[in-house]
């Protein structure tokens, strides 16, 4: 299994020098995961890999192959409708995609592409739903409780506003939170996930979001701090 996922991983990675638009995005997508996951074993940081925005599995599956390739066992959980993005909130609006569509047709079509990817259905768990149902049902203490790496792939500030409310009780010193449209800026307004991000650690001072490395593009990444963790330096005279 490993062998296989370290061949996939290599594939994905040569799109780093791609012409292609999207297959440099998946190729910056698996450099990501890699450097990430060996951050995280490194640095001794535990806890499941949960991806907030899964579509067909394209992000899903570099995070899987460079978990598998370097022989680290994580839960991985996938939220999404797998229907159409909402289309009731101003500020999600972006000349890059449409509201009330993108849908992919259901679960099934997810589990289908990750078949094809190479990620085995026993490796994750999938929840279904639009995040303002399925993710204030579940409280501080609900699964996945411990996570590693969150990866927000959703779009919206909308839906970034939900994610990272769920995420609130879970974040923890040294996991890695990551943005897929942390970049995705329109003609009047910042990014949807950049605001969302933003006015929640306003509200969160207790916490400090360290850059870490881009993804692509339009993706960023940050070490999620205890606000209190940087102690004040030496002075000269020691």
């Amino acid at each position: 299994m490993a062998e296989d996922s370290a061949t996939r991983l290599e594939a994905l990675l040569a799109g780093t020098t791609s012409a292609n638009p999207i297959a440099r995005m998946f190729g910056g997508a698996a450099s990501f995961f890699w450097d990430a996951f060996v951050a995280l074993r490194v640095n001794g940081i535990t806890g499941d890999y949960a991806e907030f925005g899964c579509h067909q599995a394209g992000s899903f599956q570099s995070a899987y192959h460079a978990m598998s390739a370097l022989g680290s066992a994580r839960n991985m959980w996938a939220f999404d409708s797998w229907d159409s993005l909402p289309d009731d909130h101003p500020l999600d609006s972006h000349p890059g995609w449409v509201l009330g569509d993108g849908g992919v047709g259901g679960v099934d079509k997810f589990h289908a592409a990750c078949e094809r990817l190479g990620v085995p259905r026993d490796a994750y768990t999938t929840v279904e739903g639009y995040y303002r149902d399925t993710l204030p049902p579940l409280d501080a203490d609900g699964a996945p409780a411990d996570i590693a790496l969150a990866y927000i792939d959703c779009d919206l500030y909308s839906s970034t506003v939900t994610v990272l409310d769920f995420l609130a009780p879970r974040l923890k010193h040294g996991m890695i939170v990551a943005f897929d449209d942390y970049f995705c800026w329109t003609p009047t307004d910042a990014s949807g996930e950049r605001i969302a991000l933003h006015e929640f650690l306003a509200k969160n001072q207790q916490w400090h979001f360290e850059p870490y490395r881009s993804i692509h593009w339009s993706g960023t990444s940050f070490v999620v701090e205890r606000a209190d963790a940087l102690h004040a330096p030496l002075s000269a005279d020691g």
